[in-house]
């Protein structure tokens, strides 16, 4: 696969304000949903979505959780005033394991990784506090900054109870930026998927957010299959891009979990596989070259930089080879779980491997995401977005939804 030099101004186009949706809908599943399929586009709504998928489709989710990351400290009070307030955005989790599902369960003291506002006027060393009423129980979270530069956080509490449990006590949900707006009891539920599992993201899979148990009880009734990975979305999901020449853009780390069955699933014979979300797409695409990787290293950890497929000595595997590489590397290990980090950057050029379709929202303009539904649909996804502008469609992560079926 070659390296393009692309532009990001190729990626632009014009949104309107109005048109970005601060708040969801009353009803998930009443969401429109753009159909694009060998070309041509019809508006439907999300609850018809059972009407145009095979029933040899497999929906692969990302059962990712999202956690109240947003944590905030005061700083003790002065003869000049009230102190300064300290706000923690947690980003990955450092100690006592960078694995989050450990992270999350742990119940003794964390450091995480974490985007600090106001981090000039809180000095390393200094311990800040909160209390929380868990249950009955009165707790105390301490907050330490150990290493500015690095941005580590140390975060302790007098109980024995879980870090998941201390975050739903004391976070606030971390809404994307552009909805300009603070958080609400409303959005602990719907900024979340029906089906999330696995706490440790911080930023939504929003395709997911449109699926009702109505629509996935329809959709196995048609004898559609489930394949559920985790990917736990970062914040980096936000970040613009500030470099035109896009291959320069410094794309962030995600963490990947794959058991034993997503593999057996995906092995499935005749079938067609459609991504829920970008995040899922990433993981499935990544799984894919990681198998790559382990045909030319056997050893080899499971890290997707950001342009690995873009190399021109990688090799080309059929899927069936790539994940057997996998489930080799599984066996080897004695394990049936895979703990991963992914920095995949899809643009125009790349050449998918595993998905036939795609369900997504629709995204900034000149974003990394954007830059994948060009990938996926080549160059008519300026066609879709004007349609989806034309016909009033809600955009970003409280939008409306597509499926898009290329040729």
């Amino acid at each position: 696969m070659e390296e393009n030099t692309l532009q990001l101004d190729f990626f632009d186009y014009s949104l309107p304000e109005e048109r970005i949706a601060k708040y969801p809908l009353a009803q998930r599943d009443q969401s429109k949903l753009l159909v694009y399929q060998n070309g041509s586009i019809q508006n439907q709504h999300f609850y018809n979505l059972p009407d145009f998928l095979p029933s040899n489709s497999c929906l692969c989710f990302n059962n990712t959780q999202v956690i109240p990351a947003r944590l905030f400290f005061r700083k003790p009070t002065t003869e000049q005033g009230q102190g300064a307030l300290i706000e923690i955005l947690l980003l990955h989790p450092v100690k006592p394991s960078p694995v989050m599902s450990e992270a999350m369960s742990t119940t003794e003291s964390v450091v995480w990784e974490c985007i600090i506002g106001n981090l000039r006027k809180w000095k390393t060393g200094q311990v800040l506090e909160q209390s929380l009423d868990h249950n009955i129980e009165k707790t105390t979270l301490q907050a330490e900054l150990v290493d500015a530069a690095q941005k580590l956080v140390r975060l302790s509490w007098n109980a024995v109870i879980s870090f998941a449990e201390i975050v739903e006590a004391a976070g606030k949900v971390p809404l994307p930026p552009y909805l300009n707006r603070e958080s609400t009891d409303e959005d602990r539920d719907r900024y979340q998927t029906v089906y999330s599992q696995t706490p440790g993201a911080v930023a939504a899979p929003t395709a997911g957010l449109h699926f009702t148990n109505e629509v996935l009880e329809k959709l196995q009734r048609k004898g559609v299959t489930f394949n559920q990975l985790t990917l736990h979305v970062g914040a980096g999901t936000f970040q613009p891009i500030k470099a035109n020449e896009i291959q320069q853009h410094d794309m962030h780390s995600e963490q990947m979990v794959i058991s034993r069955k997503n593999i057996e699933k995906l092995l499935t014979p005749d079938q067609i596989i459609t991504a829920v979300g970008t995040t899922s797409i990433r993981t499935l695409e990544s799984l894919y070259w990681y198998g790559v990787h382990l045909s030319q290293e056997p050893d080899a950890n499971f890290q997707i930089a950001k342009l690995y497929p873009y190399q021109p000595n990688v090799p080309s595997l059929s899927l069936s080879e790539s994940m057997s590489e996998v489930l080799d590397r599984m066996n080897r290990l004695g394990t049936d779980t895979l703990v991963g980090e992914t920095e995949i950057f899809i643009f125009p050029g790349y050449q998918f491997r595993v998905c036939h379709g795609l369900i997504t929202n629709f995204h900034l303009p000149k974003s990394t995401l954007i830059l994948l539904i060009a990938a996926f649909v080549g160059d008519d996804w300026k066609k879709i977005y004007q349609h989806a502008l034309d016909s009033q469609y809600r955009f970003l992560s409280y939008g409306d939804s597509s499926l898009l079926l290329p040729k």
